[in-house]
């Protein structure tokens, strides 16, 4: 299965364009407290996990300190998709302290954030083991951070589905309801489309029995309790991707991936989320 859609361009842009705009939100056009310190002081500081994590955020967290000062050096002690533990050093930096000082905030929220999408994608993908079902991810994202909570999805484990609505249909109930000729979805959706690859949800089994006959070859099963995966999974006889979506939690998803389902996908991967609980601290400091 593919672990990630997004391109290295695309990240590399991602990056310089979030840590501008967070820059800019929290700095704006100088650090107030930042010049309570001498303009030449240099510091060391150190980062620590305050509980266990999978790492992801790495290239956001190096980008806000060389955006803001190019002469700082990052030392990092673990590596990207590493599992840390309480307490444990994760990197230090070296360099101008209120360049430091003005950094610190930023460049955790962005580590801070993208360890929890990339932790409990790694939980989902853990309780799912030694099954033949993938995790997926959604376009249930915070708002700017579509392409970093993707990418944090993949260092997790995870799968990305489609990056935004320009890049693969999906046919939502909505847009059964709103159509003129329900019959008529698939031509309509491939005269659009670039790819064969049309997606489309379904909230019971007479709905999916009729986009099955109608040609359809990924259907997204919404809400189905696990009786009805299973019915499902018989009656598709292997003709099209299943992805079982809604009320999915840590408890049930083994239950769901035993059904035969190709694939998960789950909107908390990326919406609720607890932010990874990190620190940094300055170990030394020289005025000059």
């Amino acid at each position: 299965m593919q672990r990630s859609k997004i391109n290295k361009k695309t990240l590399i842009e991602a990056i310089q364009t979030n840590v501008k705009m967070a820059i800019q939100e929290d700095i704006g056009n100088i650090d107030l407290s930042a010049q309570l310190i001498e303009a030449k002081s240099t510091a060391v500081a150190y980062v620590k996990a305050k509980e266990s994590a999978l790492i992801a955020g790495i290239p956001w967290f190096n980008a806000t300190f060389l955006m803001l000062d190019p002469k700082i050096k990052i030392k990092w002690l673990v590596k990207e998709g590493e599992i840390v533990k309480k307490n444990q050093r994760l990197c230090e930096i070296y360099g101008n302290a209120k360049s430091i000082l003005s950094g610190e905030r930023i460049a955790l929220n962005f580590l801070q954030t993208l360890s929890s999408t990339s932790t409990i994608t790694h939980q989902y993908v853990k309780a799912i083991a030694n099954t033949h079902t993938g995790i997926f991810d959604t376009r249930k994202t915070i708002p700017g951070l579509r392409i970093a909570q993707k990418y944090a999805v993949a260092i997790g484990g995870g799968n990305n589905q489609r990056i935004g609505l320009f890049d693969q249909i999906l046919i939502k109930e909505n847009h059964i309801t709103s159509a003129k000729k329900i019959d008529d979805l698939l031509s309509l959706a491939l005269k659009y489309s670039k790819s064969k690859d049309i997606q489309i949800e379904v909230e019971n089994l007479d709905q999916f029995k009729k986009f099955i006959e109608l040609g359809f070859r990924n259907i997204l099963l919404d809400n189905f309790n696990i009786k009805d995966l299973k019915k499902a999974v018989l009656l598709n006889k292997k003709r099209a991707i299943l992805e079982a979506s809604g009320n999915i939690t840590l408890k049930n998803v083994k239950k769901i991936a035993l059904t035969g389902v190709n694939r998960i996908s789950l909107g908390a991967l990326t919406k609720n989320i607890k932010a990874i609980d990190l620190s940094m601290k300055i170990e030394t400091f020289k005025s000059l």
